[in-house]
């Protein structure tokens, strides 16, 4: 008889326990028997670190969700004062040949064209593009020279027409055996080597600067 009791109340404990563990609570995971398994003990940017409230009470969870977990910058951290257009932002056109067509059309730079603005895209020019393109834009960099890649067109001669809308698409996405560069310029600097390439399809005549190193616009160039 006795037996029957224990084994009857032992019954009725875990019956009570498991119907009083359930929770309709969308925001407790329950009972956390080892919490460093659940959260991790880096402090992780824009993370609801907030505590169970099982354990301390809705108000004091309520308020550590509210604060944010991003931190301010170590001491000698730099801050980034650019504008947009340092950002990777959302590219309009798609990867096809209307979206090539179209950007020749539509796309226009959204810099103005300055000295410093050439200055930067010859640089980069340098650095990214004179492999391929050589020094002068004549399509005779080392890999042609080395009869690598045959056929890279002059700037100045067969592109001295190309509209930017098209260079910077061809730089977005890649044209032929030219690869994307969008992952390795900002946007910014893609249109600074737009700038300089459109000096080349000059034969390297610079435009005229006025004194704030502003090009000033022929009325030629503003039917263009």
């Amino acid at each position: 008889m006795r037996h029957k009791i224990t084994l009857y109340t032992a019954t009725l404990i875990i019956a009570a326990a498991m119907f009083t563990s359930c929770t309709t609570d969308p925001n407790s995971p329950g009972v956390e028997y080892m919490p460093d398994m659940y959260r991790s003990p880096a402090v992780e940017a824009y993370v609801d670190y907030g505590e169970d409230p099982y354990y301390v009470t809705e108000e004091v969870a309520s308020e550590q969700r509210r604060t944010m977990s991003a931190r301010k910058p170590v001491a000698g951290s730099i801050a980034f004062k650019g504008d947009d257009k340092e950002f990777g932002l959302p590219y309009a056109y798609p990867n096809t040949p209307e979206g090539y067509e179209l950007a020749g059309e539509e796309l226009k730079s959204p810099l103005p064209t300055t000295a410093s603005n050439i200055e930067a895209g010859a640089a980069n020019f340098e650095l990214m593009c004179t492999h391929c393109h050589g020094l002068e834009g004549k399509g005779d960099g080392a890999i042609s020279r080395n009869g690598h890649i045959m056929g890279i067109p002059d700037f100045s001669i067969k592109l001295k027409d190309l509209p930017e809308g098209k260079m910077y698409h061809t730089l977005m996405y890649g044209k032929g055996l030219m690869g994307s560069h969008a992952s390795q310029i900002s946007q910014k600097g893609l249109w600074q080597i737009i700038q300089y390439v459109q000096v080349l399809q000059k034969g390297g005549q610079m435009p005229t600067f006025d004194s704030d190193g502003v090009a000033i616009v022929t009325e030629n160039e503003n039917n263009d």
